[in-house]
């Protein structure tokens, strides 16, 4: 957990430079479009179809098993899979770039051009990201958090500290940012790659077989974890789109940055539940006493470490905005981490229960509970929001972020560990 810390924590430290740089000389609409750029680089990497988790659960499971011969098959099936369907996500991306630049962003005339160069560069850029998802999750069936963690570092930094680097040397070019993005993952797919080789037997990529069967295994979890991928960072995004469609991208910035920088608070559930996910895997299968209180001590160190963090935040909101980005920033955005910040508490503690449904291979469940629950967020957030602009935006966030934890955790209760937790 603590090197999961490290490796989503530190890069935030050069966050906290690099974003106002970028702002200050890249104009607040420019920054605001890079954010959701960086968004559809993770929205769209998501066609790995959940085999980067499912190699997790299903590696750490043949690990705890001893079934050692059945890895290189199944490892070397998922990764090409992963690198297939990146290239169908990135083509995806590609073929709605020009009316995203065009018409959908409502992007200033004079940036479109820059717009659609630079979605067509994130498109090259998600076969990495997918294949990447697909090696860290071998990593971590094997709990090698800190190899992972200092790649994850190393990635996190380079998407503040590269973009930066660009305006300071070239200029202010949205092109140059995302290309940086783009070598970035080039460089982490081939780290990853380096770790994870030694720890397969030797001649894996040669006598590891592709097959159909070991495909359908992983897909069988995976397809229905993808409907939850699809739709859980959806909800997570989606607000940033729609107050761009609907107010326009000029005030995208006040919101997403807000939004943007509390969701890395996202970053101590995160370290957890990656640490947590493959011993849950194993223990649902072995020893369902012990999988009840590791997820109980897990949901009750999440309580006592977000809750003070949202506090916090919540009350120095003003004051931290104006420091960080100046008085203007401050007074239009200071109460959405007010309010975010309440959505941020019950999204932490619900990642627990959603790890644990996951982890015992009922994905299904959280694609049923997404499903429903988009459709519902999706006209609550648009409603708000033309009422009451981006203050609603952040209520409608907040408020699916609550249900959502309600009914994973009475899933858990009731589904997964037998009783109320």
């Amino acid at each position: 957990t603590v090197w999961n810390l490290l490796g989503s924590g530190l890069p935030l430290l050069l966050a906290a430079v690099a974003i106002p740089f970028i702002i200050r000389h890249a104009g607040v609409e420019a920054f605001g479009i890079l954010t959701m750029i960086w968004a559809l680089i993770g929205y769209f990497s998501l066609f790995d179809f959940g085999l980067g988790r499912a190699l997790t659960q299903q590696v750490a499971k043949e690990l705890s098993l001893h079934r050692y011969g059945e890895i290189p098959g199944l490892v070397k099936s998922g990764l090409l899979f992963t690198l297939a369907t990146g290239f169908i996500g990135g083509s995806l991306l590609a073929g709605v770039a020009w009316i995203l630049a065009t018409d959908l962003l409502k992007v200033s005339a004079s940036l479109q051009e820059q717009v659609y160069t630079s979605l067509l560069l994130a498109a090259a850029g998600i076969p990495l990201t997918t294949l990447a998802t697909g090696l860290r999750g071998v990593l971590e069936a094997y709990e090698d958090f800190k190899s992972v963690n200092i790649f994850r570092i190393f990635l996190g930094m380079a998407n503040f500290a590269l973009p930066a680097a660009t305006v300071y040397f070239i200029g202010p070019s949205l092109i140059w940012m995302v290309l940086s993005l783009v070598v970035a993952r080039l460089l982490n797919v081939w780290g990853y790659a380096w770790l994870m080789h030694p720890k397969l037997p030797a001649g894996w990529v040669y006598n590891g077989k592709v097959e159909r069967k070991k495909i359908y295994l992983l897909l069988g979890f995976g397809a229905w974890m993808t409907v939850s991928n699809v739709l859980s960072p959806l909800m997570v995004t989606a607000d940033r789109f729609i107050i761009s469609g609907l107010l326009g991208a000029a005030l995208v910035a006040y919101y997403s940055v807000p939004s943007e920088m509390m969701q890395r608070i996202l970053i101590v559930p995160a370290a957890l539940t990656t640490a947590l996910f493959p011993r849950l895997a194993a223990l649902l299968h072995t020893d369902i006493a012990q999988a009840r209180e590791v997820y109980r001590r897990a949901v009750k160190i999440t309580v006592a470490v977000v809750f003070p963090i949202c506090l916090i935040v919540a009350l120095g909101a003003y004051w931290g905005l104006y420091w960080w980005l100046g008085e203007v920033f401050a007074a239009k955005a200071w109460v959405i981490v007010v309010i975010l910040s309440v959505g941020i508490f019950f999204n932490s503690v619900a990642s627990m229960p959603f790890a644990c449904i996951q982890a015992s291979g009922n994905a299904k469940i959280t694609a049923i509970i997404h499903s429903v629950e988009v459709i519902l967020y999706l006209l609550i957030l648009m409603l708000l929001i033309n009422y009451y602009g981006l203050v609603g935006a952040a209520f409608a966030w907040s408020f699916r972020a609550m249900m959502d934890f309600l009914i994973l955790s009475r899933t858990v209760d009731a589904k997964i560990l037998g009783g109320r937790v």
